[in-house]
């Protein structure tokens, strides 16, 4: 067994957290603005000086190859994102794109033979934090393989027409051309010049830290299902309409989703969801409000569990607090299995380092879930400190980090001979 070095690990901790730092212990890294393009030049660097051959593709994914002794085969790739969320952390995604490099810079110090290439890669605009939606290339590369309802949110010449969130006179087409990062189609990941893809990521969650495990062996994402619930009532003037005659749609928007805490609390305990977004009409406090919607964001890994929301959802009842109520669907995704051999590759490689491990779920979206269904994919988690991600406190240890990154290095090596 092989691993890899904690005194590298923490010279690329150090200094990716410098690009974007935000001062007070995070990032601030747009997808293809100054900061991300900081750290692509440091990753080009960095591999360019380990004899990697760098190219990158249309929508500025950047490919490391490594040679190995039959360039022939299809070709192994790590891969995942380098950049975050406003104020997120310094391991969301780059995480992976570090541990991949350290797999390519400890198979090159060390002279590990290898007989497929070995790519580190870094997907472009993960995160969606600028230009929406988020896992936006992954989504365009891996378009022809995914779900019909999916990939037609992604089609290529909508993306490039995206709109900055804080200037809507740019687009991810224009920051693309600006970027030097625009390359050609034809360097796309794809499944005639791959054989696999892995991707080490932080947790984002408290489940591993809980269980006292170093590694999470990462079986799927969770199936989900967002939709609208909407509320309708009748705006009056807030100082002249006694309570008994009013149509408070606020006040019912919030007796419905009393009723679906209630009733989803029955369900199934691994069950999670959120509501994170609220839209109140005319939102005005001198005006009952006559129009509330907002989002049910739900997630389980049974399909079953997620058709019992469904039906909570549509027996809503229909009138509440004198306000009518209705729903609509905005998304949904089905459980992505990850491919059980590169699975059973991950557990072999940490059960014969000696980590403390455990098969974990993922329940947020990551490049590795589109990417799965064009070629075998699967992915190795970390633990987060105190479940936190997205936000600047979120940490993992540079030995925990190390020990994901020699995991994600011994899998590979079982997957290039496994021949």
């Amino acid at each position: 067994m092989f691993t890899c070095s904690k005194e590298r690990m923490q010279d690329k901790i150090s200094t990716f957290s410098t690009f974007g730092d935000a001062g007070h212990g995070g990032i601030t890294r747009y997808s293809l603005s100054p900061e991300a393009l900081q750290a692509r030049a440091e990753f080009v660097k960095r591999m360019t000086a380990i004899g990697a051959e760098i190219k990158t593709d249309d929508v500025a994914n950047v490919y490391a190859t490594l040679k190995g002794s039959d360039p022939t085969l299809p070709a192994i790739v790590m891969a995942s994102h380098c950049d975050s969320v406003k104020n997120g952390g310094n391991y969301d995604g780059i995480l992976g794109v570090m541990g991949a490099m350290e797999v390519l810079e400890t198979v090159a110090n060390d002279k590990i033979p290898h007989k497929h290439n070995l790519v580190a890669m870094i997907w472009t605009n993960e995160e969606g934090s600028l230009y929406p939606p988020a896992m936006m290339c992954s989504g365009i590369v891996c378009n022809d393989y995914l779900p019909a309802d999916i990939a037609k949110n992604f089609k290529k010449e909508n993306m490039l027409a995206s709109k900055s969130i804080l200037d809507p006179t740019k687009t991810f087409g224009m920051a693309l051309e600006a970027s030097g990062y625009k390359g050609d189609e034809a360097n796309r990941l794809n499944p005639k010049d791959y054989k696999a893809m892995f991707e080490l990521h932080i947790e984002q969650g408290p489940i591993l830290e809980a269980a006292g495990n170093d590694i999470g062996v990462v079986t799927c994402v969770l199936g989900m299902v967002n939709y609208r619930i909407k509320v309708y009532g009748q705006a009056d003037h807030a100082g002249t309409t006694p309570m008994k005659y009013r149509h408070d749609a606020l006040f019912g928007a919030a007796k419905v989703l009393e009723y679906l805490h209630t009733e989803l609390d029955k369900l199934d305990p691994e069950l999670v969801y959120t509501t994170g977004e609220i839209l109140c009409h005319p939102d005005v406090h001198t005006v009952i409000p006559d129009y509330v919607e907002f989002s049910l964001d739900a997630r389980h890994e049974d399909p079953r569990v997620i058709e019992q929301v469904v039906s909570v959802i549509e027996n809503i009842p229909k009138d509440v607090e004198k306000c009518k109520t209705g729903y609509e669907i905005a998304w949904t995704r089905d459980t992505v299995y990850y491919d059980k051999q590169l699975v059973d590759f991950v557990q072999e490689a940490v059960d014969e380092l000696g980590y403390s491990n455990q098969k974990i779920n993922s329940g947020a979206g990551h490049d590795a879930q589109f990417a799965s269904y064009m070629l075998p994919t699967t992915m190795v988690f970390v633990p987060s400190k105190d479940g936190h991600s997205h936000c600047e406190p979120e940490f993992t240890s540079t030995e925990l980090c190390t020990e994901g990154a020699s995991v994600l290095l011994n899998a590979v090596l079982k997957c290039d001979a496994a021949d």
